[in-house]
């Protein structure tokens, strides 16, 4: 726990415990959408959100109600290598310089094909890293 992060999750049962229940069923699909498309990717909790990794950190998930990530509606997916994508506009730059992001509000606004694409390109790049 330090002054950004008022909380320290053990697990990721904590976190879902904390979420309301809109963006636990995002989390959800989302997390599955992430292991259907990299069975072997392993899961860890950093920054108190989960982010998945093989050879580095491919991809996270943060829930908008988790405090210390600046609040906002939704649940955002993000990756980590995102500047590398061939996305065309579909992810948010924001003011970072290589993470690429997107917000859901809610599961039926998931592009499963778009982000299955993206996942697979990904894990690509991370392979070759």
């Amino acid at each position: 726990m330090n002054r950004f992060q008022p909380i320290d999750f053990q697990d990721l049962d904590d976190l879902f415990e904390l979420i309301p229940d809109e963006e636990l069923q995002l989390v959800k699909v989302l997390r599955n959408l992430v292991y259907d498309c990299i069975p072997e990717v392993q899961e860890k909790l950093s920054y108190n959100v989960p982010f998945f990794r093989l050879k580095r950190n491919i991809c996270f998930i943060w829930p908008g109600s988790v405090p210390w990530g600046g609040t906002f509606e939704g649940v955002q997916f993000g990756f980590i290598q995102g500047h590398l994508l061939s996305h065309d506009g579909y992810l948010e730059t924001g003011k970072r310089k290589y993470v690429r992001t997107k917000i859901f509000k809610k599961p039926q606004e998931i592009e499963f094909d778009k982000m299955s694409a993206l996942l697979f390109e990904a894990l690509e790049i991370d392979q070759k890293t």
